[in-house]
């Protein structure tokens, strides 16, 4: 992951517990794909794509979640719902997006993103 990946991630992190979400897992991994933070609130599981940008050269960071990583994404969460016996009472797919604008961090949250 590159620098600005990560620091978007930590920002992304940091926004989320000031909005009280439990963060559960981070950079989650298994043979179908990667969840960058997995997290509850509300007795709500949800799945966050985070995407960073330090310009809008190749557009907004959400255009990058086309519909190939949306099904890693949804079969990787399938995969951890079975093997962690998560319960909960609705899902949902957010993505943060984190622009860079004059050294600053700004955050853009997209519930319900997919």
């Amino acid at each position: 992951m590159n620098k600005l990946g990560k620091i978007g991630e930590n920002t992304a992190i940091k926004y989320l517990e000031k909005m009280k979400y439990k963060i559960l897992k981070t950079n989650y991994r298994n043979r179908r794909g990667e969840i960058d933070i997995i997290a509850f609130l509300n007795n709500i599981l949800v799945i966050i794509e985070v995407k960073a940008r330090s310009n809008d050269r190749y557009g907004n960071p959400i255009e990058a979640v086309n519909k190939e990583k949306v099904k890693k994404i949804k079969n990787c969460t399938n995969y951890y719902i079975y093997k962690e016996r998560i319960k909960f009472s609705e899902i949902r797919f957010d993505v943060i997006e984190i622009y860079q604008i004059r050294g600053n961090y700004v955050v853009n949250h997209v519930k319900n993103a997919f």
